[in-house]
């Protein structure tokens, strides 16, 4: 495998890995204020819907960004009212999102546009277009450094430059903040927070507000920068791989984006097969290799990469004591 090729790869590597790191980090904020989220295949998918929908209506991809994350907060604030308010199951909750989320898209987009549950193609400022960052030009045909940056580090859409800095703006905010602390603590000891005087509604769904803000971008990505255009089901599982991730990170923003970066390597293999061809001489088909990171699923969530001890209240409605 050449220098340019293996660069080729890891690019397509960062380009499938964004909407898995935006929801691997939605999850991580739900997950730490101690409501488990499954839904996020649903946010997703119901986010890459109306994003695309609005941007081909109104042919401004801005304005189909904030509708895709408007559609994904509803179902936030849905999941939020079931779980905080209503103390309902979490996992319950999730499930049903996903499902009114796969139904939904699929009814509105042949209704909107009558092609079968697709949206038209996006074209010119309906869509995010590659940045070319500073110099990437002039240091193109420069050895090793040029193809690194002029391939790898620019031209992506600014969603996947988002994506990168929400890693370390989550730990600042997690791990340095007044609010990321009781964020935290809601999540592993609820009555103390509730004790000290914090609101421990008004935390968890903060976390479930951030949480829908991240999956309507990871969504809008999917239909408006990694495609052109919205499909059905056209989140594949996504959500459930971020979960996986997440699990794999032990809920640590850091982890998450080596996480997210496997999981995207494995789809990028699956485009690449001469790749492995290449490096071990073998041919191996591309449906195995695009069935790669369920397998990593299955083996994360089976417990086979060591023990991934989650908040001690998540999953568990608060009551408060009277």
């Amino acid at each position: 495998m050449d220098y340019l090729t293996f660069i080729q790869l890891l690019d397509s590597t960062v380009r499938l890995a964004t909407p898995l790191l935006l929801a691997c980090l939605a999850g991580l904020f739900s997950e730490r204020a101690g409501i488990f989220d499954i839904g996020l295949e649903g946010k997703m998918l119901a986010a890459a819907f109306f994003s695309a929908a609005v941007a081909a209506v109104s042919g401004s991809v801005w304005v189909g960004l904030l509708a895709g994350i408007g559609a994904s907060l509803a179902l936030s604030a849905l999941h939020g009212v079931a779980s905080i308010t209503f103390r309902g199951n979490q996992l319950i909750s999730g499930v049903a999102i996903n499902f009114l989320a796969a139904g939904m898209t699929v009814l509105i987009a042949q209704d909107w546009f009558s092609q079968g549950g697709r949206t038209p193609s996006l074209m010119g400022g309906a869509r995010f277009e590659g940045i070319t960052l500073p110099g990437a030009e002039a240091l193109a045909e420069v050895p090793i450094l040029g193809p690194l940056y002029a391939e790898l580090i620019s031209g992506h859409s600014i969603l996947v430059y988002i994506a990168f800095a929400a890693v370390p703006f989550t730990w600042w905010l997690l791990f340095r903040t007044r609010f990321g602390l009781r964020l935290r603590a809601v999540g592993e000891n609820p009555a103390a927070v509730d004790t000290a005087g914090v609101s421990v509604v008004g935390l968890r769904f903060a976390a479930v507000g951030i949480c829908g803000i991240l999956c309507g971008i990871a969504g809008a990505y999917l239909s408006t920068a990694l495609q052109a255009g919205f499909v059905k089901d056209m989140s594949a599982g996504r959500g459930f791989i971020a979960l996986a991730a997440l699990i794999f990170a032990k809920w640590r923003p850091w982890h998450a984006l080596y996480a997210t970066l496997l999981f995207g390597l494995f789809g990028a293999l699956e485009t690449r097969p001469d790749v492995i061809e290449g490096v071990i001489g073998i041919k191996v088909q591309s449906q195995l290799l695009g069935a790669l990171p369920y397998v990593m699923t299955v083996i994360i969530l089976a417990g086979f990469v060591g023990k991934a001890i989650p908040p001690r209240a998540g999953g568990e409605p608060y009551v408060k004591e009277r």
